[in-house]
């Protein structure tokens, strides 16, 4: 009869370790699922996101900071041509109810089939540095019920598509 307690307790165990968000530090390679970071990171190199219809990397708490450190995060939307129609929530870094998060630059948010980047329901965000290039909808959309953010020296190229032009911050 003493075992049976023990089996429970682990099996509660695994299943809480199974539900927190991911930690990430240093993040670089393919990501296949949303990664939700819950503390500050960095890029260490290229990111190649293969996640359909949510966003590569969300802010999973307040005031965290993601450094891009000159690397390039890309998704599957053709670079050299316009996007036919947007992926719904296919995002590459989403600020979504959250506050003093700073997204820092250098680096590039490319190829996303909806935003490069969003701020939604965000306080008092900073995006500084970032190049928003060939992404679906907007570079960088900063949605109406936010409100102090700071976006600084960034630069749209290319996005949009033919049905919504809304290309750039």
């Amino acid at each position: 009869m003493i075992a049976k307690p023990r089996i429970a307790i682990a099996a509660g165990l695994i299943a809480i370790a199974i539900a927190r968000p991911t930690q990430a530090a240093d993040i670089s390679g393919t990501i296949s699922s949303t990664l939700t970071i819950v503390e500050d990171s960095q890029l260490i190199g290229d990111v190649t996101c293969t996640v359909v219809g949510a966003p590569c990397i969300s802010f999973g708490a307040p005031g965290l900071t993601l450094k891009l450190n000159g690397f390039t995060m890309t998704r599957r939307a053709n670079l050299l041509t316009p996007c036919a129609a947007p992926g719904n929530g296919e995002i590459g870094i989403d600020v979504n109810t959250q506050s003093a998060e700073v997204i820092l630059g250098p680096g590039i948010v490319q190829g996303f089939r909806q935003f490069g980047i969003r701020l939604r329901a965000a306080t008092g965000v900073t995006v500084k540095r970032v190049t928003a290039n060939s992404n679906c909808s907007s570079g960088i959309f900063v949605t109406l019920a936010s409100s102090e953010n700071n976006l600084e020296q960034n630069t749209a190229a290319r996005n949009g598509n033919p049905a919504i032009p809304c290309g750039g911050i």
